[in-house]
């Protein structure tokens, strides 16, 4: 049973009202709340309606991050993902769902709260008193559009939705841990492990998505084959897909890996490096005095460990180090924002031994539908969920690390005639 100082613990709620309130209350109004279903005409109203204020322009253009954003939350996507549910059997919410996200990228609560909340699940969203800019711009948006919602969808939201904030406080987080039926945890390693120390109900279960790296493939033939205007886009892609989270998203690459004949190699590198140096130029992104420092720091340290053969500075935006040899393995840690290490292979097959089971994301350029399928068989499983194109890194889908999360937010219940 919880302890009574679990219950007693204030929590502070952002969504639907400004409140602090006990843990136990808060628990209390979520257990006492009208049920959802999946798929929910009101959930999908709210989710519409708030997907469409991420679009506007004025805040699309200050956190482009969140345009992806409310287009995932177009009324088309959630209707496709509803479909896709669809089977012999009958789906029902999970229940009461307890998110704990990430600090450092301010998106992610969005897309595993919006899922859930779908399916018809109760939610509790704990977030970080370290989030940023986006995360307000988020939690005004979700205040507008529930303040201009239809009465019917104004109850249901404000009756079942929570985001909330508190310290470092054991006690909250035992007390939702207790209660819930779903407990899912972004973050890195240790904090799933800090997490797990909380025990579940004995129906419950876990979903976590702990520490993972990710990294780029680009057949140099192709690049240097392609139309400007195709390496530009690329570019510009391949900067989102790094730069929006300083590098730091869990899906954003760190090691970009060339595939061809050596000289074929350089010479892509050198244009890649040159195109992506304009669109940071051209967008005025860089990094401040310490962590420039940081970024030379590591990667010096790389060269003294024999890890890395040259290291090339264009700035403070963007570090480029190749390795020492193909046979050397890639440091799969974040260096620094924009800091890339690397690496030749000869053919797709190459990468097979050089994936582990933490990388997830492997976006790339130049290959062939056939050829990624190849890859993807001969992984087996030993790592990569998702293969994307260039500039698709960030781009959230229903089935992410291998997880079809709205199956997840659901329970089956078997009705035989």
């Amino acid at each position: 049973m919880r302890a009574q100082s679990d219950l007693d613990e204030q929590v502070e709620v952002t969504f639907p009202a400004p409140a602090t309130v006990p843990a136990g209350a808060l628990i209390g109004e979520l257990a006492s709340a009208g049920a959802l279903g999946v798929g929910d005409e009101r959930m999908i109203a709210f989710l519409t309606a708030f997907g469409r204020r991420l679009l506007r322009p004025a805040l699309a253009r200050r956190h482009p991050e969140l345009g992806s954003l409310g287009f995932f939350l177009r009324p088309s996507e959630l209707v496709r993902t509803l479909e896709s549910m669809r089977g012999e059997h009958v789906r029902v919410p999970r229940g009461l769902v307890f998110h704990v996200p990430p600090a450092n990228v301010d998106t992610v609560f969005v897309y595993s709260w919006a899922l859930s909340a779908l399916m018809g699940n109760r939610n509790v969203v704990r977030l970080s008193r370290r989030a940023g800019a986006v995360a307000t711009a988020i939690v005004e948006a979700l205040r507008e559009a529930l303040a201009e919602a239809e009465p019917a969808v104004r109850a249901a939201v404000s009756a079942t939705q929570r985001l909330v904030s508190y310290g470092r406080s054991a006690d909250v987080t035992a007390a939702l841990s207790a209660a819930c039926d779903l407990r899912v945890v972004w973050g890195g390693d240790r904090t799933v492990d800090e997490i797990r120390r909380h025990p579940l109900a004995p129906h419950a279960r876990d979903l976590t998505f702990p520490d993972r790296s990710s990294f780029a493939a680009i057949k140099a033939a192709a690049w240097l084959d392609a139309p400007r205007s195709a390496r530009v886009r690329a570019a510009q892609g391949f900067a989102n897909d790094a730069y929006w989270f300083d590098q730091a998203a869990c899906s954003s690459p760190r090691t970009v890996y060339w595939v061809g004949e050596p000289s074929g190699r350089e010479a892509a590198l050198a244009d890649f490096t040159t195109h992506l140096w304009r669109v940071l130029a051209e967008r005025g992104w860089g990094v401040d005095a310490a962590m420039a420092v940081e970024k030379r720091v590591a990667t010096y340290g790389l060269a003294a460990d024999g890890v890395a053969g040259s290291i090339a500075f264009h700035g403070n935006a963007l570090a480029n180090v190749t390795l020492a040899g193909d046979g050397v393995t890639a440091p799969g840690r974040w260096l620094g924002a924009g800091t890339f290490v690397h690496a030749g292979l000869s053919s797709p097959a190459d990468l097979v031994p050089l994936v582990r089971r933490r990388d997830q994301t492997m976006t790339y350029f130049g290959f062939t539908r056939a050829e990624l399928e190849e890859l993807a068989q001969a992984l087996a499983g030993r790592g990569v969920d998702r293969i994307v194109p260039v500039g698709d890194a960030l781009t959230f889908h229903r089935v992410w690390d291998g997880v079809d999360l709205p199956a997840e937010f659901t329970r089956l219940v078997t009705v035989l005639p």
